[in-house]
């Protein structure tokens, strides 16, 4: 009869833990970096070689969305 454990390995546990941490990460550089990008002059967003509209379309993004 083969032995049945009710205990998980922690190493998964501990991947998706790092995976999710990761994700949060991600998540908050996005949201930062969209904050900034939303806060840029007229001249600096034409320096950068964006557009106003290509600013608003990212700057409106959710912080999900990549």
């Amino acid at each position: 009869m083969a032995y049945l454990s009710l205990h998980t390995s922690r190493a998964p546990r501990s991947g998706a833990a790092t995976a999710f941490g990761g994700l949060l990460d991600t998540w908050r550089r996005r949201a930062r970096e969209r904050r900034e990008l939303g806060s840029l002059d007229a001249r600096t967003i034409r320096d950068v070689g964006l557009s106003p509209s290509e600013v608003q379309f990212e700057v409106n993004k959710p912080f999900w969305r990549p």
